[in-house]
């Protein structure tokens, strides 16, 4: 176990590297006709992965770092459902005819807010506007307060296989503290509906380091948790960002968690999940041997994205709604944040990008060094071509010479990074990240 500075020291904020470069580091430089030119440029059969954003909410949850809109009325849910098929329908004609969608995920916000008919609509439009794998997955978040059986019958009716069901903590307590009040009887009668369905497929997501949440509701709510049999558990540990979501000020700093017991919280949590027959995944994954997921660590088939981790296949991931982000061969794409200019656009038929990032030969190379070290655990400059190999061998061969933790182990080509030095896997990815020191972004803690 390490003592308190080297977690304080290991556990500096750093990005959750959902990508490579980091949002911060996204540009105006790439607009819509940059986005319309790689869009054409996809090969014939790409495989494609698509990200709906539906940002609105009726309460607003004072943890939540996603773009959000709250509001009590359903009609700006409804206009924005125009432009997000008007979005659909216009990305579809710019990719060729037989790309293939592998894998669609609906997120918030809150999508579970749309009415019945306009999931219909909404999964009819997808339908319309793109070819649709046969045994392409459909997965949605989902706020189980008050959803009614209406809703989950028209999801399931669209081909829905999987659901992620937020829960964050049980405890009455800490729901106060963050605006959320979710019973156990509430979220394990929405789990029984969509099983009862034909919808086995289950993720649940957890959270530590929440204001007043001690060691042990953490450890109850997971207990809890294993209760329902989820497929998977993601545990993320709360990002407190009120400079960026200024809801967060609600949050008192004093009724927060250090770094030293969120490390501690974070890896009883941890070892409750395994202990209950889950495999560990990268940082904040946990999966049963059974699962997709945990197949994928085994065969190094596990991917990183915007999402998460995935397995998700896919040669491009198309973001739509506002500030979606898409991931293309050429680079990143970022919708307005900003949902009235966001719908002026797409209804007009125009694309929506306003910043994104071009990716250059190093930031590719560099790029998959990262997502192997998030996925793998590992780094091996062996499977490094041209010229940046020995740099990143260098890099490499310093990480393992300033171990005195035993948080890696050096291997030939690299190192692995042990279960000791798992929680700091973001920290290591860092030391491969060229544009962090001249960035000015400021991040959330590494555990």
């Amino acid at each position: 176990m390490p003592n308190d500075d080297v977690i304080r020291a290991y556990a500096a904020p750093v990005p959750r590297y959902t990508s490579y470069p980091t949002a911060p580091h996204f540009s105006s430089a790439v607009t819509p006709e940059t986005y319309v030119s790689w869009l054409r440029a996809l090969p014939a059969r790409s495989r494609l992965s698509l990200y709906a954003h539906v940002p609105f909410c009726d309460t607003l949850c004072w943890f939540c770092g996603c773009t959000t809109k709250i509001t009590q009325r359903y009609g700006p849910v409804k206009a924005y459902l125009a432009a997000l098929q008007h979005e659909a329908a216009t990305i579809g004609g710019l990719v060729a005819e037989d790309a293939e969608v592998s894998a669609i995920h609906w997120g918030g916000g809150s999508p579970t807010m749309l009415a019945a008919e306009d999931i219909d609509a909404l999964a009819g439009s997808i339908r319309a506007a793109f070819r649709l794998a046969p045994d392409c997955s459909f997965a949605i978040e989902v706020d189980p307060r008050g959803l009614g059986a209406d809703r989950i019958d028209a999801l399931c009716r669209n081909g829905l296989t999987r659901v992620s069901i937020g829960v964050q903590d049980f405890s009455l307590e800490v729901q106060q503290a963050i605006n959320r009040l979710q019973s156990f009887e509430e979220t394990l009668a929405v789990v029984e509906a969509f099983r009862v369905r034909g919808v086995q497929s289950l993720n649940i997501d957890a959270i530590y380091g929440l204001p007043h949440q001690t060691l042990e509701r953490l450890i109850d709510t997971i207990d809890q948790i294993v209760t329902l049999k989820p497929d998977r558990v993601a545990l993320f540990g709360y990002a407190h960002v009120p400079w960026m979501k200024t809801h967060q000020k609600m949050i008192p700093d004093a009724a927060l968690a250090g770094g030293i017991e969120r490390y501690h919280h974070a890896e009883a949590a941890a070892e409750r999940l395994v202990a209950a027959g889950y495999r560990r995944i990268g940082i904040d994954h946990f999966a049963l041997p059974t699962d997709a997921m945990a197949i994928a660590v085994e065969n190094g088939s596990l991917k990183r994205n915007f999402q998460g981790y995935t397995v998700d296949p896919a040669d491009a991931l198309i973001g739509l709604g506002a500030s979606a982000i898409g991931d293309l061969p050429q680079g990143y794409v970022q919708n307005d944040a900003a949902t009235a200019r966001y719908m002026r656009a797409v209804s007009e038929g125009r694309l929506a990008t306003t910043r994104g990032i071009g990716l250059s030969d190093e930031d590719r190379v560099r790029r998959s060094v990262i997502e192997a070290l998030m996925c793998d655990l590992s780094f091996d400059a062996r499977r490094v071509q041209g010229p940046l190999a020995p740099v990143l061998a260098e890099e490499a061969a310093a990480i393992v010479a300033e171990d005195a933790q035993g948080f890696v182990v050096a291997q030939p080509g690299g190192f692995r990074v042990t279960e000791a030095g798992r929680p700091f896997l973001r920290t290591f990815a860092a030391r491969f990240d060229t544009y962090l020191a001249a960035g000015k972004a400021r991040h959330s803690a590494a555990v």
